[in-house]
């Protein structure tokens, strides 16, 4: 049996990014149940890639209740649909079995990864200060993709003259705004720009100077994606919602990493059921961005532990 919830937790703060303002993350939850056994999953339908909750809800009603990891790459599409009823036939498995889900992925035990810590679109002032009260972070992310993001960057490196600090566009600028940016990026210490220009519309990164590195966030979802991403990009972002779950994650990390790119993993503002996951393609990637749980006022029974060392792996009570 297949069911599927509709949930929404509140955060913490109101997260902005140049798309709009959020007060709740709206998640799906689906839990699978075979002999006396179920496994969960969830996702995050994002208005970017044309998900809604409804639409997503449809598409996991349509799977017959014993489909298989295997068959569901075939029948689901990569996206958040496909990503929680992936994740939930691996938590199903290894409750099944009683291993974890890293060992039935042949994966190397995991460990903690230092995650950024995402500072959403504010004013300088406000971003200062939030940058300030979160110094102690050693990565904070930065959304801008605005005509006012030097005044803010700015900001964020007087509050936090210490921490690294990443900066995702969110397809905000032109090929002549980041040309401009880069130089006071590198001026101001940034180790990575994510997404700086549209999707589909990023010819010129292979043709301007990139002299820091670039990551793909929404031009990247799955193997498919790669081939088009060669000589405008130098680093990827995978996030489960956009692979279409921890099957193609783990796949697409290693064919990015044949291909000479350098790996993020990412992920929606979700809660620490669709972080888990993300934690095991996380292990030993160059930056790690799975802070939705530290965004929200509330989260699920076992979370996540954060803490100097970054984010833990999951205890099973949780998943996996």
């Amino acid at each position: 049996m297949i069911t599927v919830q509709a949930e929404s937790f509140r955060l913490a703060e109101v997260f902005t990014i140049s798309r709009g303002s959020r007060t709740e993350a709206k998640v799906l939850t689906v839990r699978i149940t075979r002999d006396g056994v179920t496994g969960w999953g969830e996702c995050v339908p994002y208005a970017r890639y044309d998900e809604t909750l409804e639409l997503v809800a449809a598409q996991i009603s349509t799977l017959p209740s014993d489909i298989s990891r295997g068959a569901l790459q075939e029948v689901l599409p990569a996206g958040a649909a496909r990503n929680a009823v992936d994740c939930a036939l691996w938590d199903l498995q290894a409750k099944a079995t009683g291993q974890r889900v890293w060992q039935l992925a042949r994966l190397a035990a995991p460990g903690p990864e230092i995650t950024c810590f995402t500072l959403s679109l504010d004013t300088p002032e406000n971003m200062r200060a939030a940058a300030a009260r979160h110094a102690h972070r050693p990565v904070l992310k930065i959304k801008l993709g605005t005509a006012d993001d030097m005044a803010r960057l700015e900001a964020v490196r007087a509050g936090a003259p210490r921490s690294r600090i990443v900066v995702d566009a969110n397809e905000g600028w032109s090929a002549e705004v980041y040309s401009d940016l880069a130089p006071h990026l590198l001026r101001l210490g940034v180790a990575m720009v994510e997404q700086p220009l549209p999707a589909g519309q990023d010819e010129m990164l292979a043709e301007i100077a990139r002299p820091l590195p670039v990551c793909a966030d929404e031009s990247c979802h799955d193997r498919a994606s790669l081939a088009g991403l060669v000589g405008k990009y130098d680093m990827v972002n995978i996030k489960l919602d956009k692979t279409g779950g921890l099957t193609e994650a783990l796949a697409l990390r290693e064919a990015a990493r044949d291909a000479g790119f350098e790996v993020m993993v990412g992920c929606m503002v979700g809660t620490s059921l669709a972080m888990a996951p993300a934690v095991l393609v996380a292990q030993g990637v160059a930056v790690t961005d799975l802070d939705g749980p530290l965004l929200l006022a509330e989260d699920r029974e076992t979370p996540l532990r954060f803490d100097e060392a970054g984010v833990h792996p999951s205890e099973a009570a949780l998943w996996g």
